[in-house]
């Protein structure tokens, strides 16, 4: 267990754009849309080859019809085709271009969460081999039989030249990536950076969190009394940091938090103590205290015993006036994308006073605190917070600000 360690405020990062892609749309916009309408993205699984496990999705459409451009074929995956399709949205090429022309490739950073990278590809290579027991021809591609193939594409369809690096840390993984981001900026390794993460359905995790008996065969319901466990989605999500300048109208990385427990290789603490340190010290970085914090958007997959840790851990942390919510009912537990996915449902409701409720969740559970919301609210957000929490007890708190 990483000691706490009273970490000095953190000069505030700015963040130049950001962007998500899941069930709900294709961008900011639609996620918006769905959450200010509490229309949810998931679907009966149709998902892979009959017969299919009995649960609900949050699947991005039109994937299977969208090829990378031909002059990155050979790194062609569902996952890869993901991130491409992410980085269409709100600006993000152009505002990466900006970034790259200002500082130099060299000086921007990209650092990516995934849990799985490209195993959708290798999983069908295996089930596809030859007589002679060898890959397809079309599947003997390296380039995404491997954990970094993500991180790799993406160097070569941005152009940065910066360190690169790919982080796995399960379904913490795109939180902590604004992590590392900010120790390489501060530190001065870097000027600036992309970060974000991407995941995609397969039968490796379709079937590997079934196997837990972690999946619930009913769309899932974050903090009811009656959650019986998780959906599954698939995500893709980016964000371009910066360091703030006076007089800066940016929405701001003010704290991050990190922990790890070990207490279990699949499950949380029992008393929550690596979220709450990790929740603690994004607070600390920040200098602020946990009354200021108007938002949480919690990791909530509603499976049974990681809401009720969570839950005891908030509750033990904050005041009851804070607004918590899982928004894992809209898009599904989207695994090494759920820190990007929550990190952009976090500064949309600063940039636009929206505070997501817990869709599908009808009756609370007596054991949670009064900080859980089932109802969404509309009011001015100042601080807004990510909790991401992942196997293992890879703990990532991230903390975002209003313009200073």
């Amino acid at each position: 267990m990483s000691p706490a360690t009273n970490p000095p405020p953190l000069p505030p990062l700015a963040i130049r754009a950001f962007t998500a892609t899941t069930a709900l749309g294709q961008g900011c916009a639609p996620q918006l849309a769905a959450l200010r309408a509490r229309r949810g993205g998931l679907r009966r699984n149709d998902f892979g080859p009959a017969p299919r496990l009995d649960t609900w999705i949050g699947r991005v459409d039109g994937l299977e019809d969208a090829p990378l451009p031909a002059e990155w074929s050979r790194r062609d995956c569902r996952n890869n085709r993901l991130a491409w399709l992410a980085l269409q949205q709100d600006g993000m090429r152009e505002a990466i271009d900006l970034l790259r022309a200002r500082h130099g490739a060299e000086r921007v950073a990209l650092v990516v969460g995934t849990s799985t990278a490209s195993i959708g590809a290798t999983e069908e290579a295996y089930a596809r081999l030859d007589a002679d027991g060898a890959f397809p021809p079309d599947l003997r591609r390296p380039e995404v039989h491997a954990p970094h193939s993500l991180g790799a594409f993406l160097q070569a369809a941005t152009q940065l030249r910066g360190p690169c690096a790919t982080v796995a840390t399960a379904c913490s993984s795109s939180a902590k990536v604004f992590a590392q981001a900010a120790r390489l900026i501060h530190s001065g390794i870097a000027d600036a950076a992309l970060v974000g993460g991407v995941d995609t359905l397969c039968g490796s995790v379709l079937y590997g969190f079934n196997s837990l008996g972690l999946v619930s065969r009913e769309p899932c319901r974050p903090f009811d009394a009656s959650r019986d466990g998780l959906s599954l989605g698939e995500a893709g999500g980016f964000a371009l940091l910066e360091r703030a300048r006076t007089g800066d109208d940016a929405l701001l990385l003010r704290g991050y938090g990190e922990s790890s427990d070990a207490h279990h290789m699949s499950s949380p603490h029992p008393e929550g103590l690596g979220a709450r340190l990790a929740m603690r010290e994004a607070l600390d970085r920040a200098g602020v205290a946990p009354g200021d914090v108007d938002y949480l958007n919690l990791h909530g997959t509603a499976t049974p015993a990681n809401d009720a840790v969570e839950a005891r851990a908030v509750a033990a942390l904050f005041p009851a006036s804070l607004h918590a919510g899982s928004t894992k009912g809209w898009t599904g537990h989207t695994l090494g994308a759920a820190g990007i996915v929550e990190s952009v449902f976090a500064l949309l409701a600063l940039r636009e006073g929206l505070l997501p409720g817990t869709l599908n969740s009808v009756d609370p559970d007596p054991a949670c605190g009064p900080q859980l919301r089932f109802d969404n609210a509309e009011r001015p957000v100042r601080l807004a917070m990510n909790n991401s929490f992942g196997f293992g007890g890879n703990n990532c708190s991230l903390l975002f600000g209003a313009p200073a």
